[in-house]
Parts: structure tokens; C-alpha cells; sequence
């Protein structure tokens, strides 16, 4: 039977208002709440766009009211009525003003009693929604959050597509390169005994599209990393990618640029004024701890290690002769939230990420100084500590000291997030966008005690560091910018080699022979030879994104259909095993 036959949807739910009054529709959706008042029945009827009130009074046909009456929640109905005027109207929802009084109602599809409420801000486990997901996606704020996902990707198109960009869709079965994550790996049937690989990013694809004359490519690209999960990262994951041909990095950062305001813009109705601002790598470290710094508020690193080198502290003295540094934090006002049990938890967070303990201060509000470390300092030396931690009555002095200067400032960089949160102190409301500019090319590994690439290994160096590659690694600084959105880093991006000379002496610095290297990505190096035009671009993680556009906690809010932390996906419980025969004919065994 086709339930369909003679109706037709004329409206959404949410879209009428009282300047329909009078106008007869038909509304399809699911049933929110049915109310049973003895001579009137409503129903609350909801679909993608919003809730609309279906009225059943005396005038109504007794088949219709009986059918009413035995409606349930997340029963799909179609309904056909007059648009009218609510005697008893609802500020909360945009058609409070208006119902329908209902002519006609066809029960679709009935409903079994679902796991959890189809309410905005559920409070059923998380784990239980997304084994039900599709009921998950039928709330209101989470088809809110997909919703606006769709329409910031058609900005993205509309946006690049106005400044002469390409879309170019780059294949999903590629070779296996490394670019510093894992890969997954696809076993192909027809060469047994060989993969393909799962794109970490379009890279390689996108730079022969300038090889191959396009000028300037964006694609909305899908991307994988076998990888451990958080709450900013999936093991799929979707990048705003796109390169240019003819460019140095001035104009890389302009195109993100203008991309950023007009997103924010049409998507969300918020403003960025002014240029983004831009901070070298080596100052955010210094100032904030990260090469990606939540700025929206203060609470900035300072280096303590000239005031302490002659004081007879140990811990402080014993970091500045090992070569590192003292550095440290000041939490302002926190005398009476930071209590001593308070910074006890703080010292086993530290020691959890690296640090051997934590130097603390708390000066009372009647200017009484209580510390770990007073007693090795004198009067003068304290004071000197207050004046560059910029301390009243009332603040709190964290610090770390270590021989390594890398640990001290990363620890301090993580415990300043720690802190502000603890405080309350990190302003919801703010949007604060920063590049990060200059990064060291190279980055020391100390399980290998060797210089690794930071980057991938087509990222250009800086000019004048050409002359040193070899011989002084720490200092090559990179054609490379990372764009941070309230601590969380939205793109990074490069100007990319195309010297083939350049890039094979790379190859060299990074550890591969002649052979490896060709064998790897002498594809890209052959066409390099074929006359390369100078080109860069960058990738901006469009879940990461729409997660911060819409303040959201979890990339799971924004994603469709997510993976948990263990990489798995509840819903359809993959990964899963598969048939003996398909490992026959992919020519694979496992290992029990």
C-alpha cells in the first residue's frame, strides 16, 4: 500500500508562521509528545527544521481524532490541516504563535519505545546514543551541529570557487608514504601480497595538480591516521585542503585568511575584525608553553632562571647547570582556590607529563608568603621572584625547573591550560585566532637522539638557512605556518620544495638513501623535472572547525557518525572479522 498516495509534503515543520494563518499545508515528521486532554488532542510534530503543533478538537473526524489518540513518540505521520492562530501560545519555539488544525493524518510508520528521549542535551550515556546513532541524529542540537557543517562546506565551495580554485578529487587507494602517523593499509586482491594506503592528506596529489598546471586546487578531502583518539581527533577525519601555484607564503596566509572571516561570517554571523595576528613559534613557546596558544586569556610563562642562578636551592640551580631553565606562571587571585590540597593535585599532574616536581608560592591576601622553596632563598631573592612573576597579595607563583628546556616550558605550557580551567578563567564568548609562524625545521627526538623531520618532507626551509642544512639543524627554520583557534590547531600548511636537487638533499638529511627515497616518492621527484612551478597551501580540519565555531566539547558532536576511543564505531560494531574466504582471496593469513 502506498501510504504517500494523494499527500504531499507542502511545508517543513519549522518554517511556518503566523503569516501562513489561514493556508492549508500538509507537514511530515515524527511524533514528539502526544497530549490527550479528553476533547482536544495535540501533537507535537517535529522533523529536521523545527516543531510544529498538530490540534485535534471537536470539529475533527472521529477516525482522525481515534488515530490521534493512539499516536506515540517517534511515530512518522503525515498530516494535512488549516494553519491557525494557538489560543495558548509557546515563546520557546519559533511557531509557538500558530498549530494545525488537522484535516487529514496518515500514520506512516509506527515505532518501538526508543532507548532514550529524542530530547536536546540527553543525558543517556554517550556510549548508548551512538549505538543508536540514527536516533542520536534525530536531536534537535545535534541536527543543529550537522546542519551547519553542510552550510559551512558550501561556503567553503562558494568561497574558493569565487577565487579561481579547482576541485579535484584526489584518489582514496594511494601508495603508502610515511608522514608521521601510521597508515591504514588495504590489501588488493588482483597483486596479492601488496597495499594500497588510506590518504593522511591529498600532499603528494595535490602538488602534482600544480605540477600539472591547475594553479590553484581546494578539495573538501577525506583523510585517515591510524592513530589513538581524543576529543579533537578521529581515525577519519575531513580537511579543507587546498595549493597554489606562483605564491610565497604572504599569499598563502591571505587566501586562509579571507576564507576564516568569511566563514565565520556567513556561517555563525560573527566578525573578525583586523588581521589574524601572528606570533613566531619560538615566542609562543616562550610566552604560552605551545606552538598552539589559547590567547583568550593572560597567565603567560616568564623566565625566572637569571634571578635564581645564585640562590641555594638545588632543584633550581641543579636545572640551570644541566643546561635547561627555571620558568614559571602566575595565577592571579587563585590564593583561595589553589589551596595546598589544591597544588598537591597539580604536582602529580606535572609529574604525569614530565616534570620532577613543582615550586610553588601562595601569597595570602595580607601579603603572608607560604612556599616549597622559601626557606633556600633570602629576603631579596624572594622579592626579585614577585617582582618578575608580576605577584600581589592574592596570586599564586607555580614554576618548574629541569635540564631540559623543552620540558620546562611544555609542562608549563600544560599546566597554564590546567590552572585557567581550575580558575574559570577562560572566556567562552571569545573567538581568538593567531598564526604561528617560523617553526624549526627540524626537532630534536630524544629516544633516537637524533634531528627528525618536524614536517612532512616536502616543506621548503627558509632561505638563508640553505647554507647551514647540514651543519646546524637546530637553527633551519621552516616555510611553515599552523593557524590556532583558542588553543586548538585548525591548519598547517607550507611552502612546498620543488628544486629536485633541494628535495633529494632532504631526503639525505632525513635519513634516506638515493634508493629509498626514489622508491618512495620518485613519482613526485620525476615530476619535479618537468618544469615545477614554486607553490604551497595549507589544510584546515573542517571537524576541528565546526567544532569550535559551535563550541562543542567533542568532535563526536559534529561528526555523523564517529568513532570511539578505542577506534571502533558502536553502531554497526566495525571493525569487524570477515569471511574466510575474502582472506583466501586477498592471499592473507593471520597471526593468531
Amino acid at each position: 500500500m502506498d501510504f504517500m498516495t494523494g499527500m504531499k509534503r507542502t511545508n517543513y515543520c519549522g518554517e511556518l508562521r503566523m503569516a501562513d494563518t489561514g493556508k492549508e499545508v500538509t507537514v511530515a515528521g515524527w511524533v514528539q509528545r502526544q497530549r490527550d486532554l479528553g476533547a482536544l488532542i495535540f501533537v507535537d510534530l517535529r522533523d529536521r527544521t523545527g516543531i510544529i503543533q498538530l490540534a485535534f478538537d471537536e470539529g475533527c473526524d472521529k477516525d482522525i481524532f481515534d488515530k490521534a489518540f493512539s499516536l506515540r513518540s517517534e511515530y512518522v505521520v503525515m498530516a494535512r490541516g488549516v494553519v491557525r492562530e494557538r489560543s495558548s501560545k509557546n515563546k520557546d519555539i519559533p511557531t509557538g504563535d500558530i498549530e494545525i488544525e488537522v484535516k487529514e493524518l496518515r500514520l506512516l510508520s509506527k515505532s518501538e519505545t526508543p532507548p532514550f528521549e529524542i530530547v536536546e542535551n540527553c543525558q543517556t550515556s554517550e556510549l548508548t546514543r551512538l549505538k543508536y546513532r540514527y536516533l542520536d541524529l534525530r536531536r534537535p542540537d545535534l541536527q543543529k551541529n550537522i546542519l551547519m557543517r553542510h552550510k559551512i562546506c558550501k561556503i567553503t565551495r562558494d568561497f574558493f570557487d569565487e577565487n579561481g580554485f579547482i576541485e579535484i578529487e584526489t584518489p582514496i587507494l594511494i601508495k603508502s608514504t610515511p608522514e608521521g602517523a601510521r597508515d591504514f593499509l588495504v590489501p588488493s586482491r588482483i597483486h596479492k601480497g601488496t597495499f594500497y594506503a588510506l590518504p593522511q592528506s591529498p600532499q603528494l596529489y595535490k602538488q602534482l595538480s600544480m605540477v600539472a598546471g591547475f594553479d590553484r586546487y581546494m578539495q573538501i578531502a577525506r583523510c585517515f591516521r591510524d592513530e589513538d583518539l581524543r576529543a579533537d581527533r578521529q581515525p577519519e577525519f575531513t580537511q579543507i585542503d587546498f595549493e597554489m601555484s606562483f605564491v610565497d607564503t604572504e599569499d598563502v596566509l591571505e587566501i586562509g585568511e579571507k576564507y576564516i572571516k568569511r566563514v565565520f561570517k556567513e556561517a555563525i554571523d560573527v566578525d573578525i575584525t583586523g588581521s589574524i595576528p601572528r606570533m613566531t613559534y619560538t615566542d609562543a613557546m616562550n610566552r604560552y608553553g605551545s606552538d598552539k596558544p589559547d590567547t583568550r586569556y593572560d597567565m603567560e610563562l616568564y623566565d625566572l632562571s637569571e634571578t635564581v642562578k645564585d640562590c641555594a636551592f638545588g632543584v633550581f640551580t641543579g636545572a640551570l647547570q644541566g643546561g635547561g631553565s627555571v620558568r614559571g606562571i602566575t595565577a592571579k587571585g587563585a590564593y583561595n582556590t589553589l589551596t595546598r590540597k589544591e597544588i598537591d593535585k597539580l604536582t602529580e599532574y606535572v609529574k604525569g607529563i614530565g616534570a620532577k616536581g613543582l615550586a610553588w608560592a601562595r601569597i595570602a591576601p595580607d601579603g603572608t608568603v607560604a612556599s616549597s622553596f622559601a626557606k633556600f632563598m633570602t629576603e631579596d631573592e624572594m622579592k626579585s621572584i614577585t617582582q618578575v612573576a608580576g605577584a600581589e597579595n592574592g596570586d599564586v607563583i607555580l614554576i618548574i625547573g629541569d635540564t631540559k628546556n623543552s620540558t620546562v616550558l611544555s609542562v608549563l605550557g600544560s599546566l597554564r591550560i590546567e590552572v585557567a580551567n581550575k580558575l574559570g578563567i577562560v572566556p567562552g564568548d571569545k573567538y581568538n585566532l593567531i598564526w604561528i609562524t617560523d617553526f624549526p625545521f627540524f626537532d630534536w627526538d630524544e629516544e633516537t637522539q637524533q634531528f627528525i623531520a618536524m614536517h612532512h618532507a616536502f616543506t621548503a626551509p627558509m632561505d638563508e638557512c640553505l647554507d647551514y642544512l647540514e651543519t646546524d639543524k637546530a637553527n633551519v627554520k621552516a616555510k611553515a605556518y599552523d593557524l590556532v583557534l583558542n588553543g586548538i590547531e585548525l591548519s598547517s600548511g607550507s611552502i612546498r620544495i620543488t628544486n629536485p636537487d633541494l628535495q633529494k638533499r632532504m631526503f639525505s638529511l632525513l635519513g634516506l638513501s638515493d634508493e629509498e627515497a626514489y622508491e618512495k616518492f620518485g613519482f613526485l621527484t620525476d615530476a619535479f623535472k618537468f618544469g615545477a612551478p614554486p607553490h604551497g597551501g595549507m589544510g584546515i580540519g573542517l571537524d576541528r572547525l565546526v567544532m569550535q565555531m559551535l563550541r562543542c566539547e567533542s568532535l563526536r558532536d559534529v561528526v555523523a557518525y564517529p568513532k570511539v576511543q578505542n577506534a571502533s564505531e558502536p553502531m554497526t560494531e566495525c571493525p569487524a572479522e570477515v569471511d574466510p574466504q575474502q582472506l583466501k582471496d586477498l592471499g592473507l593469513d593471520l597471526i593468531k
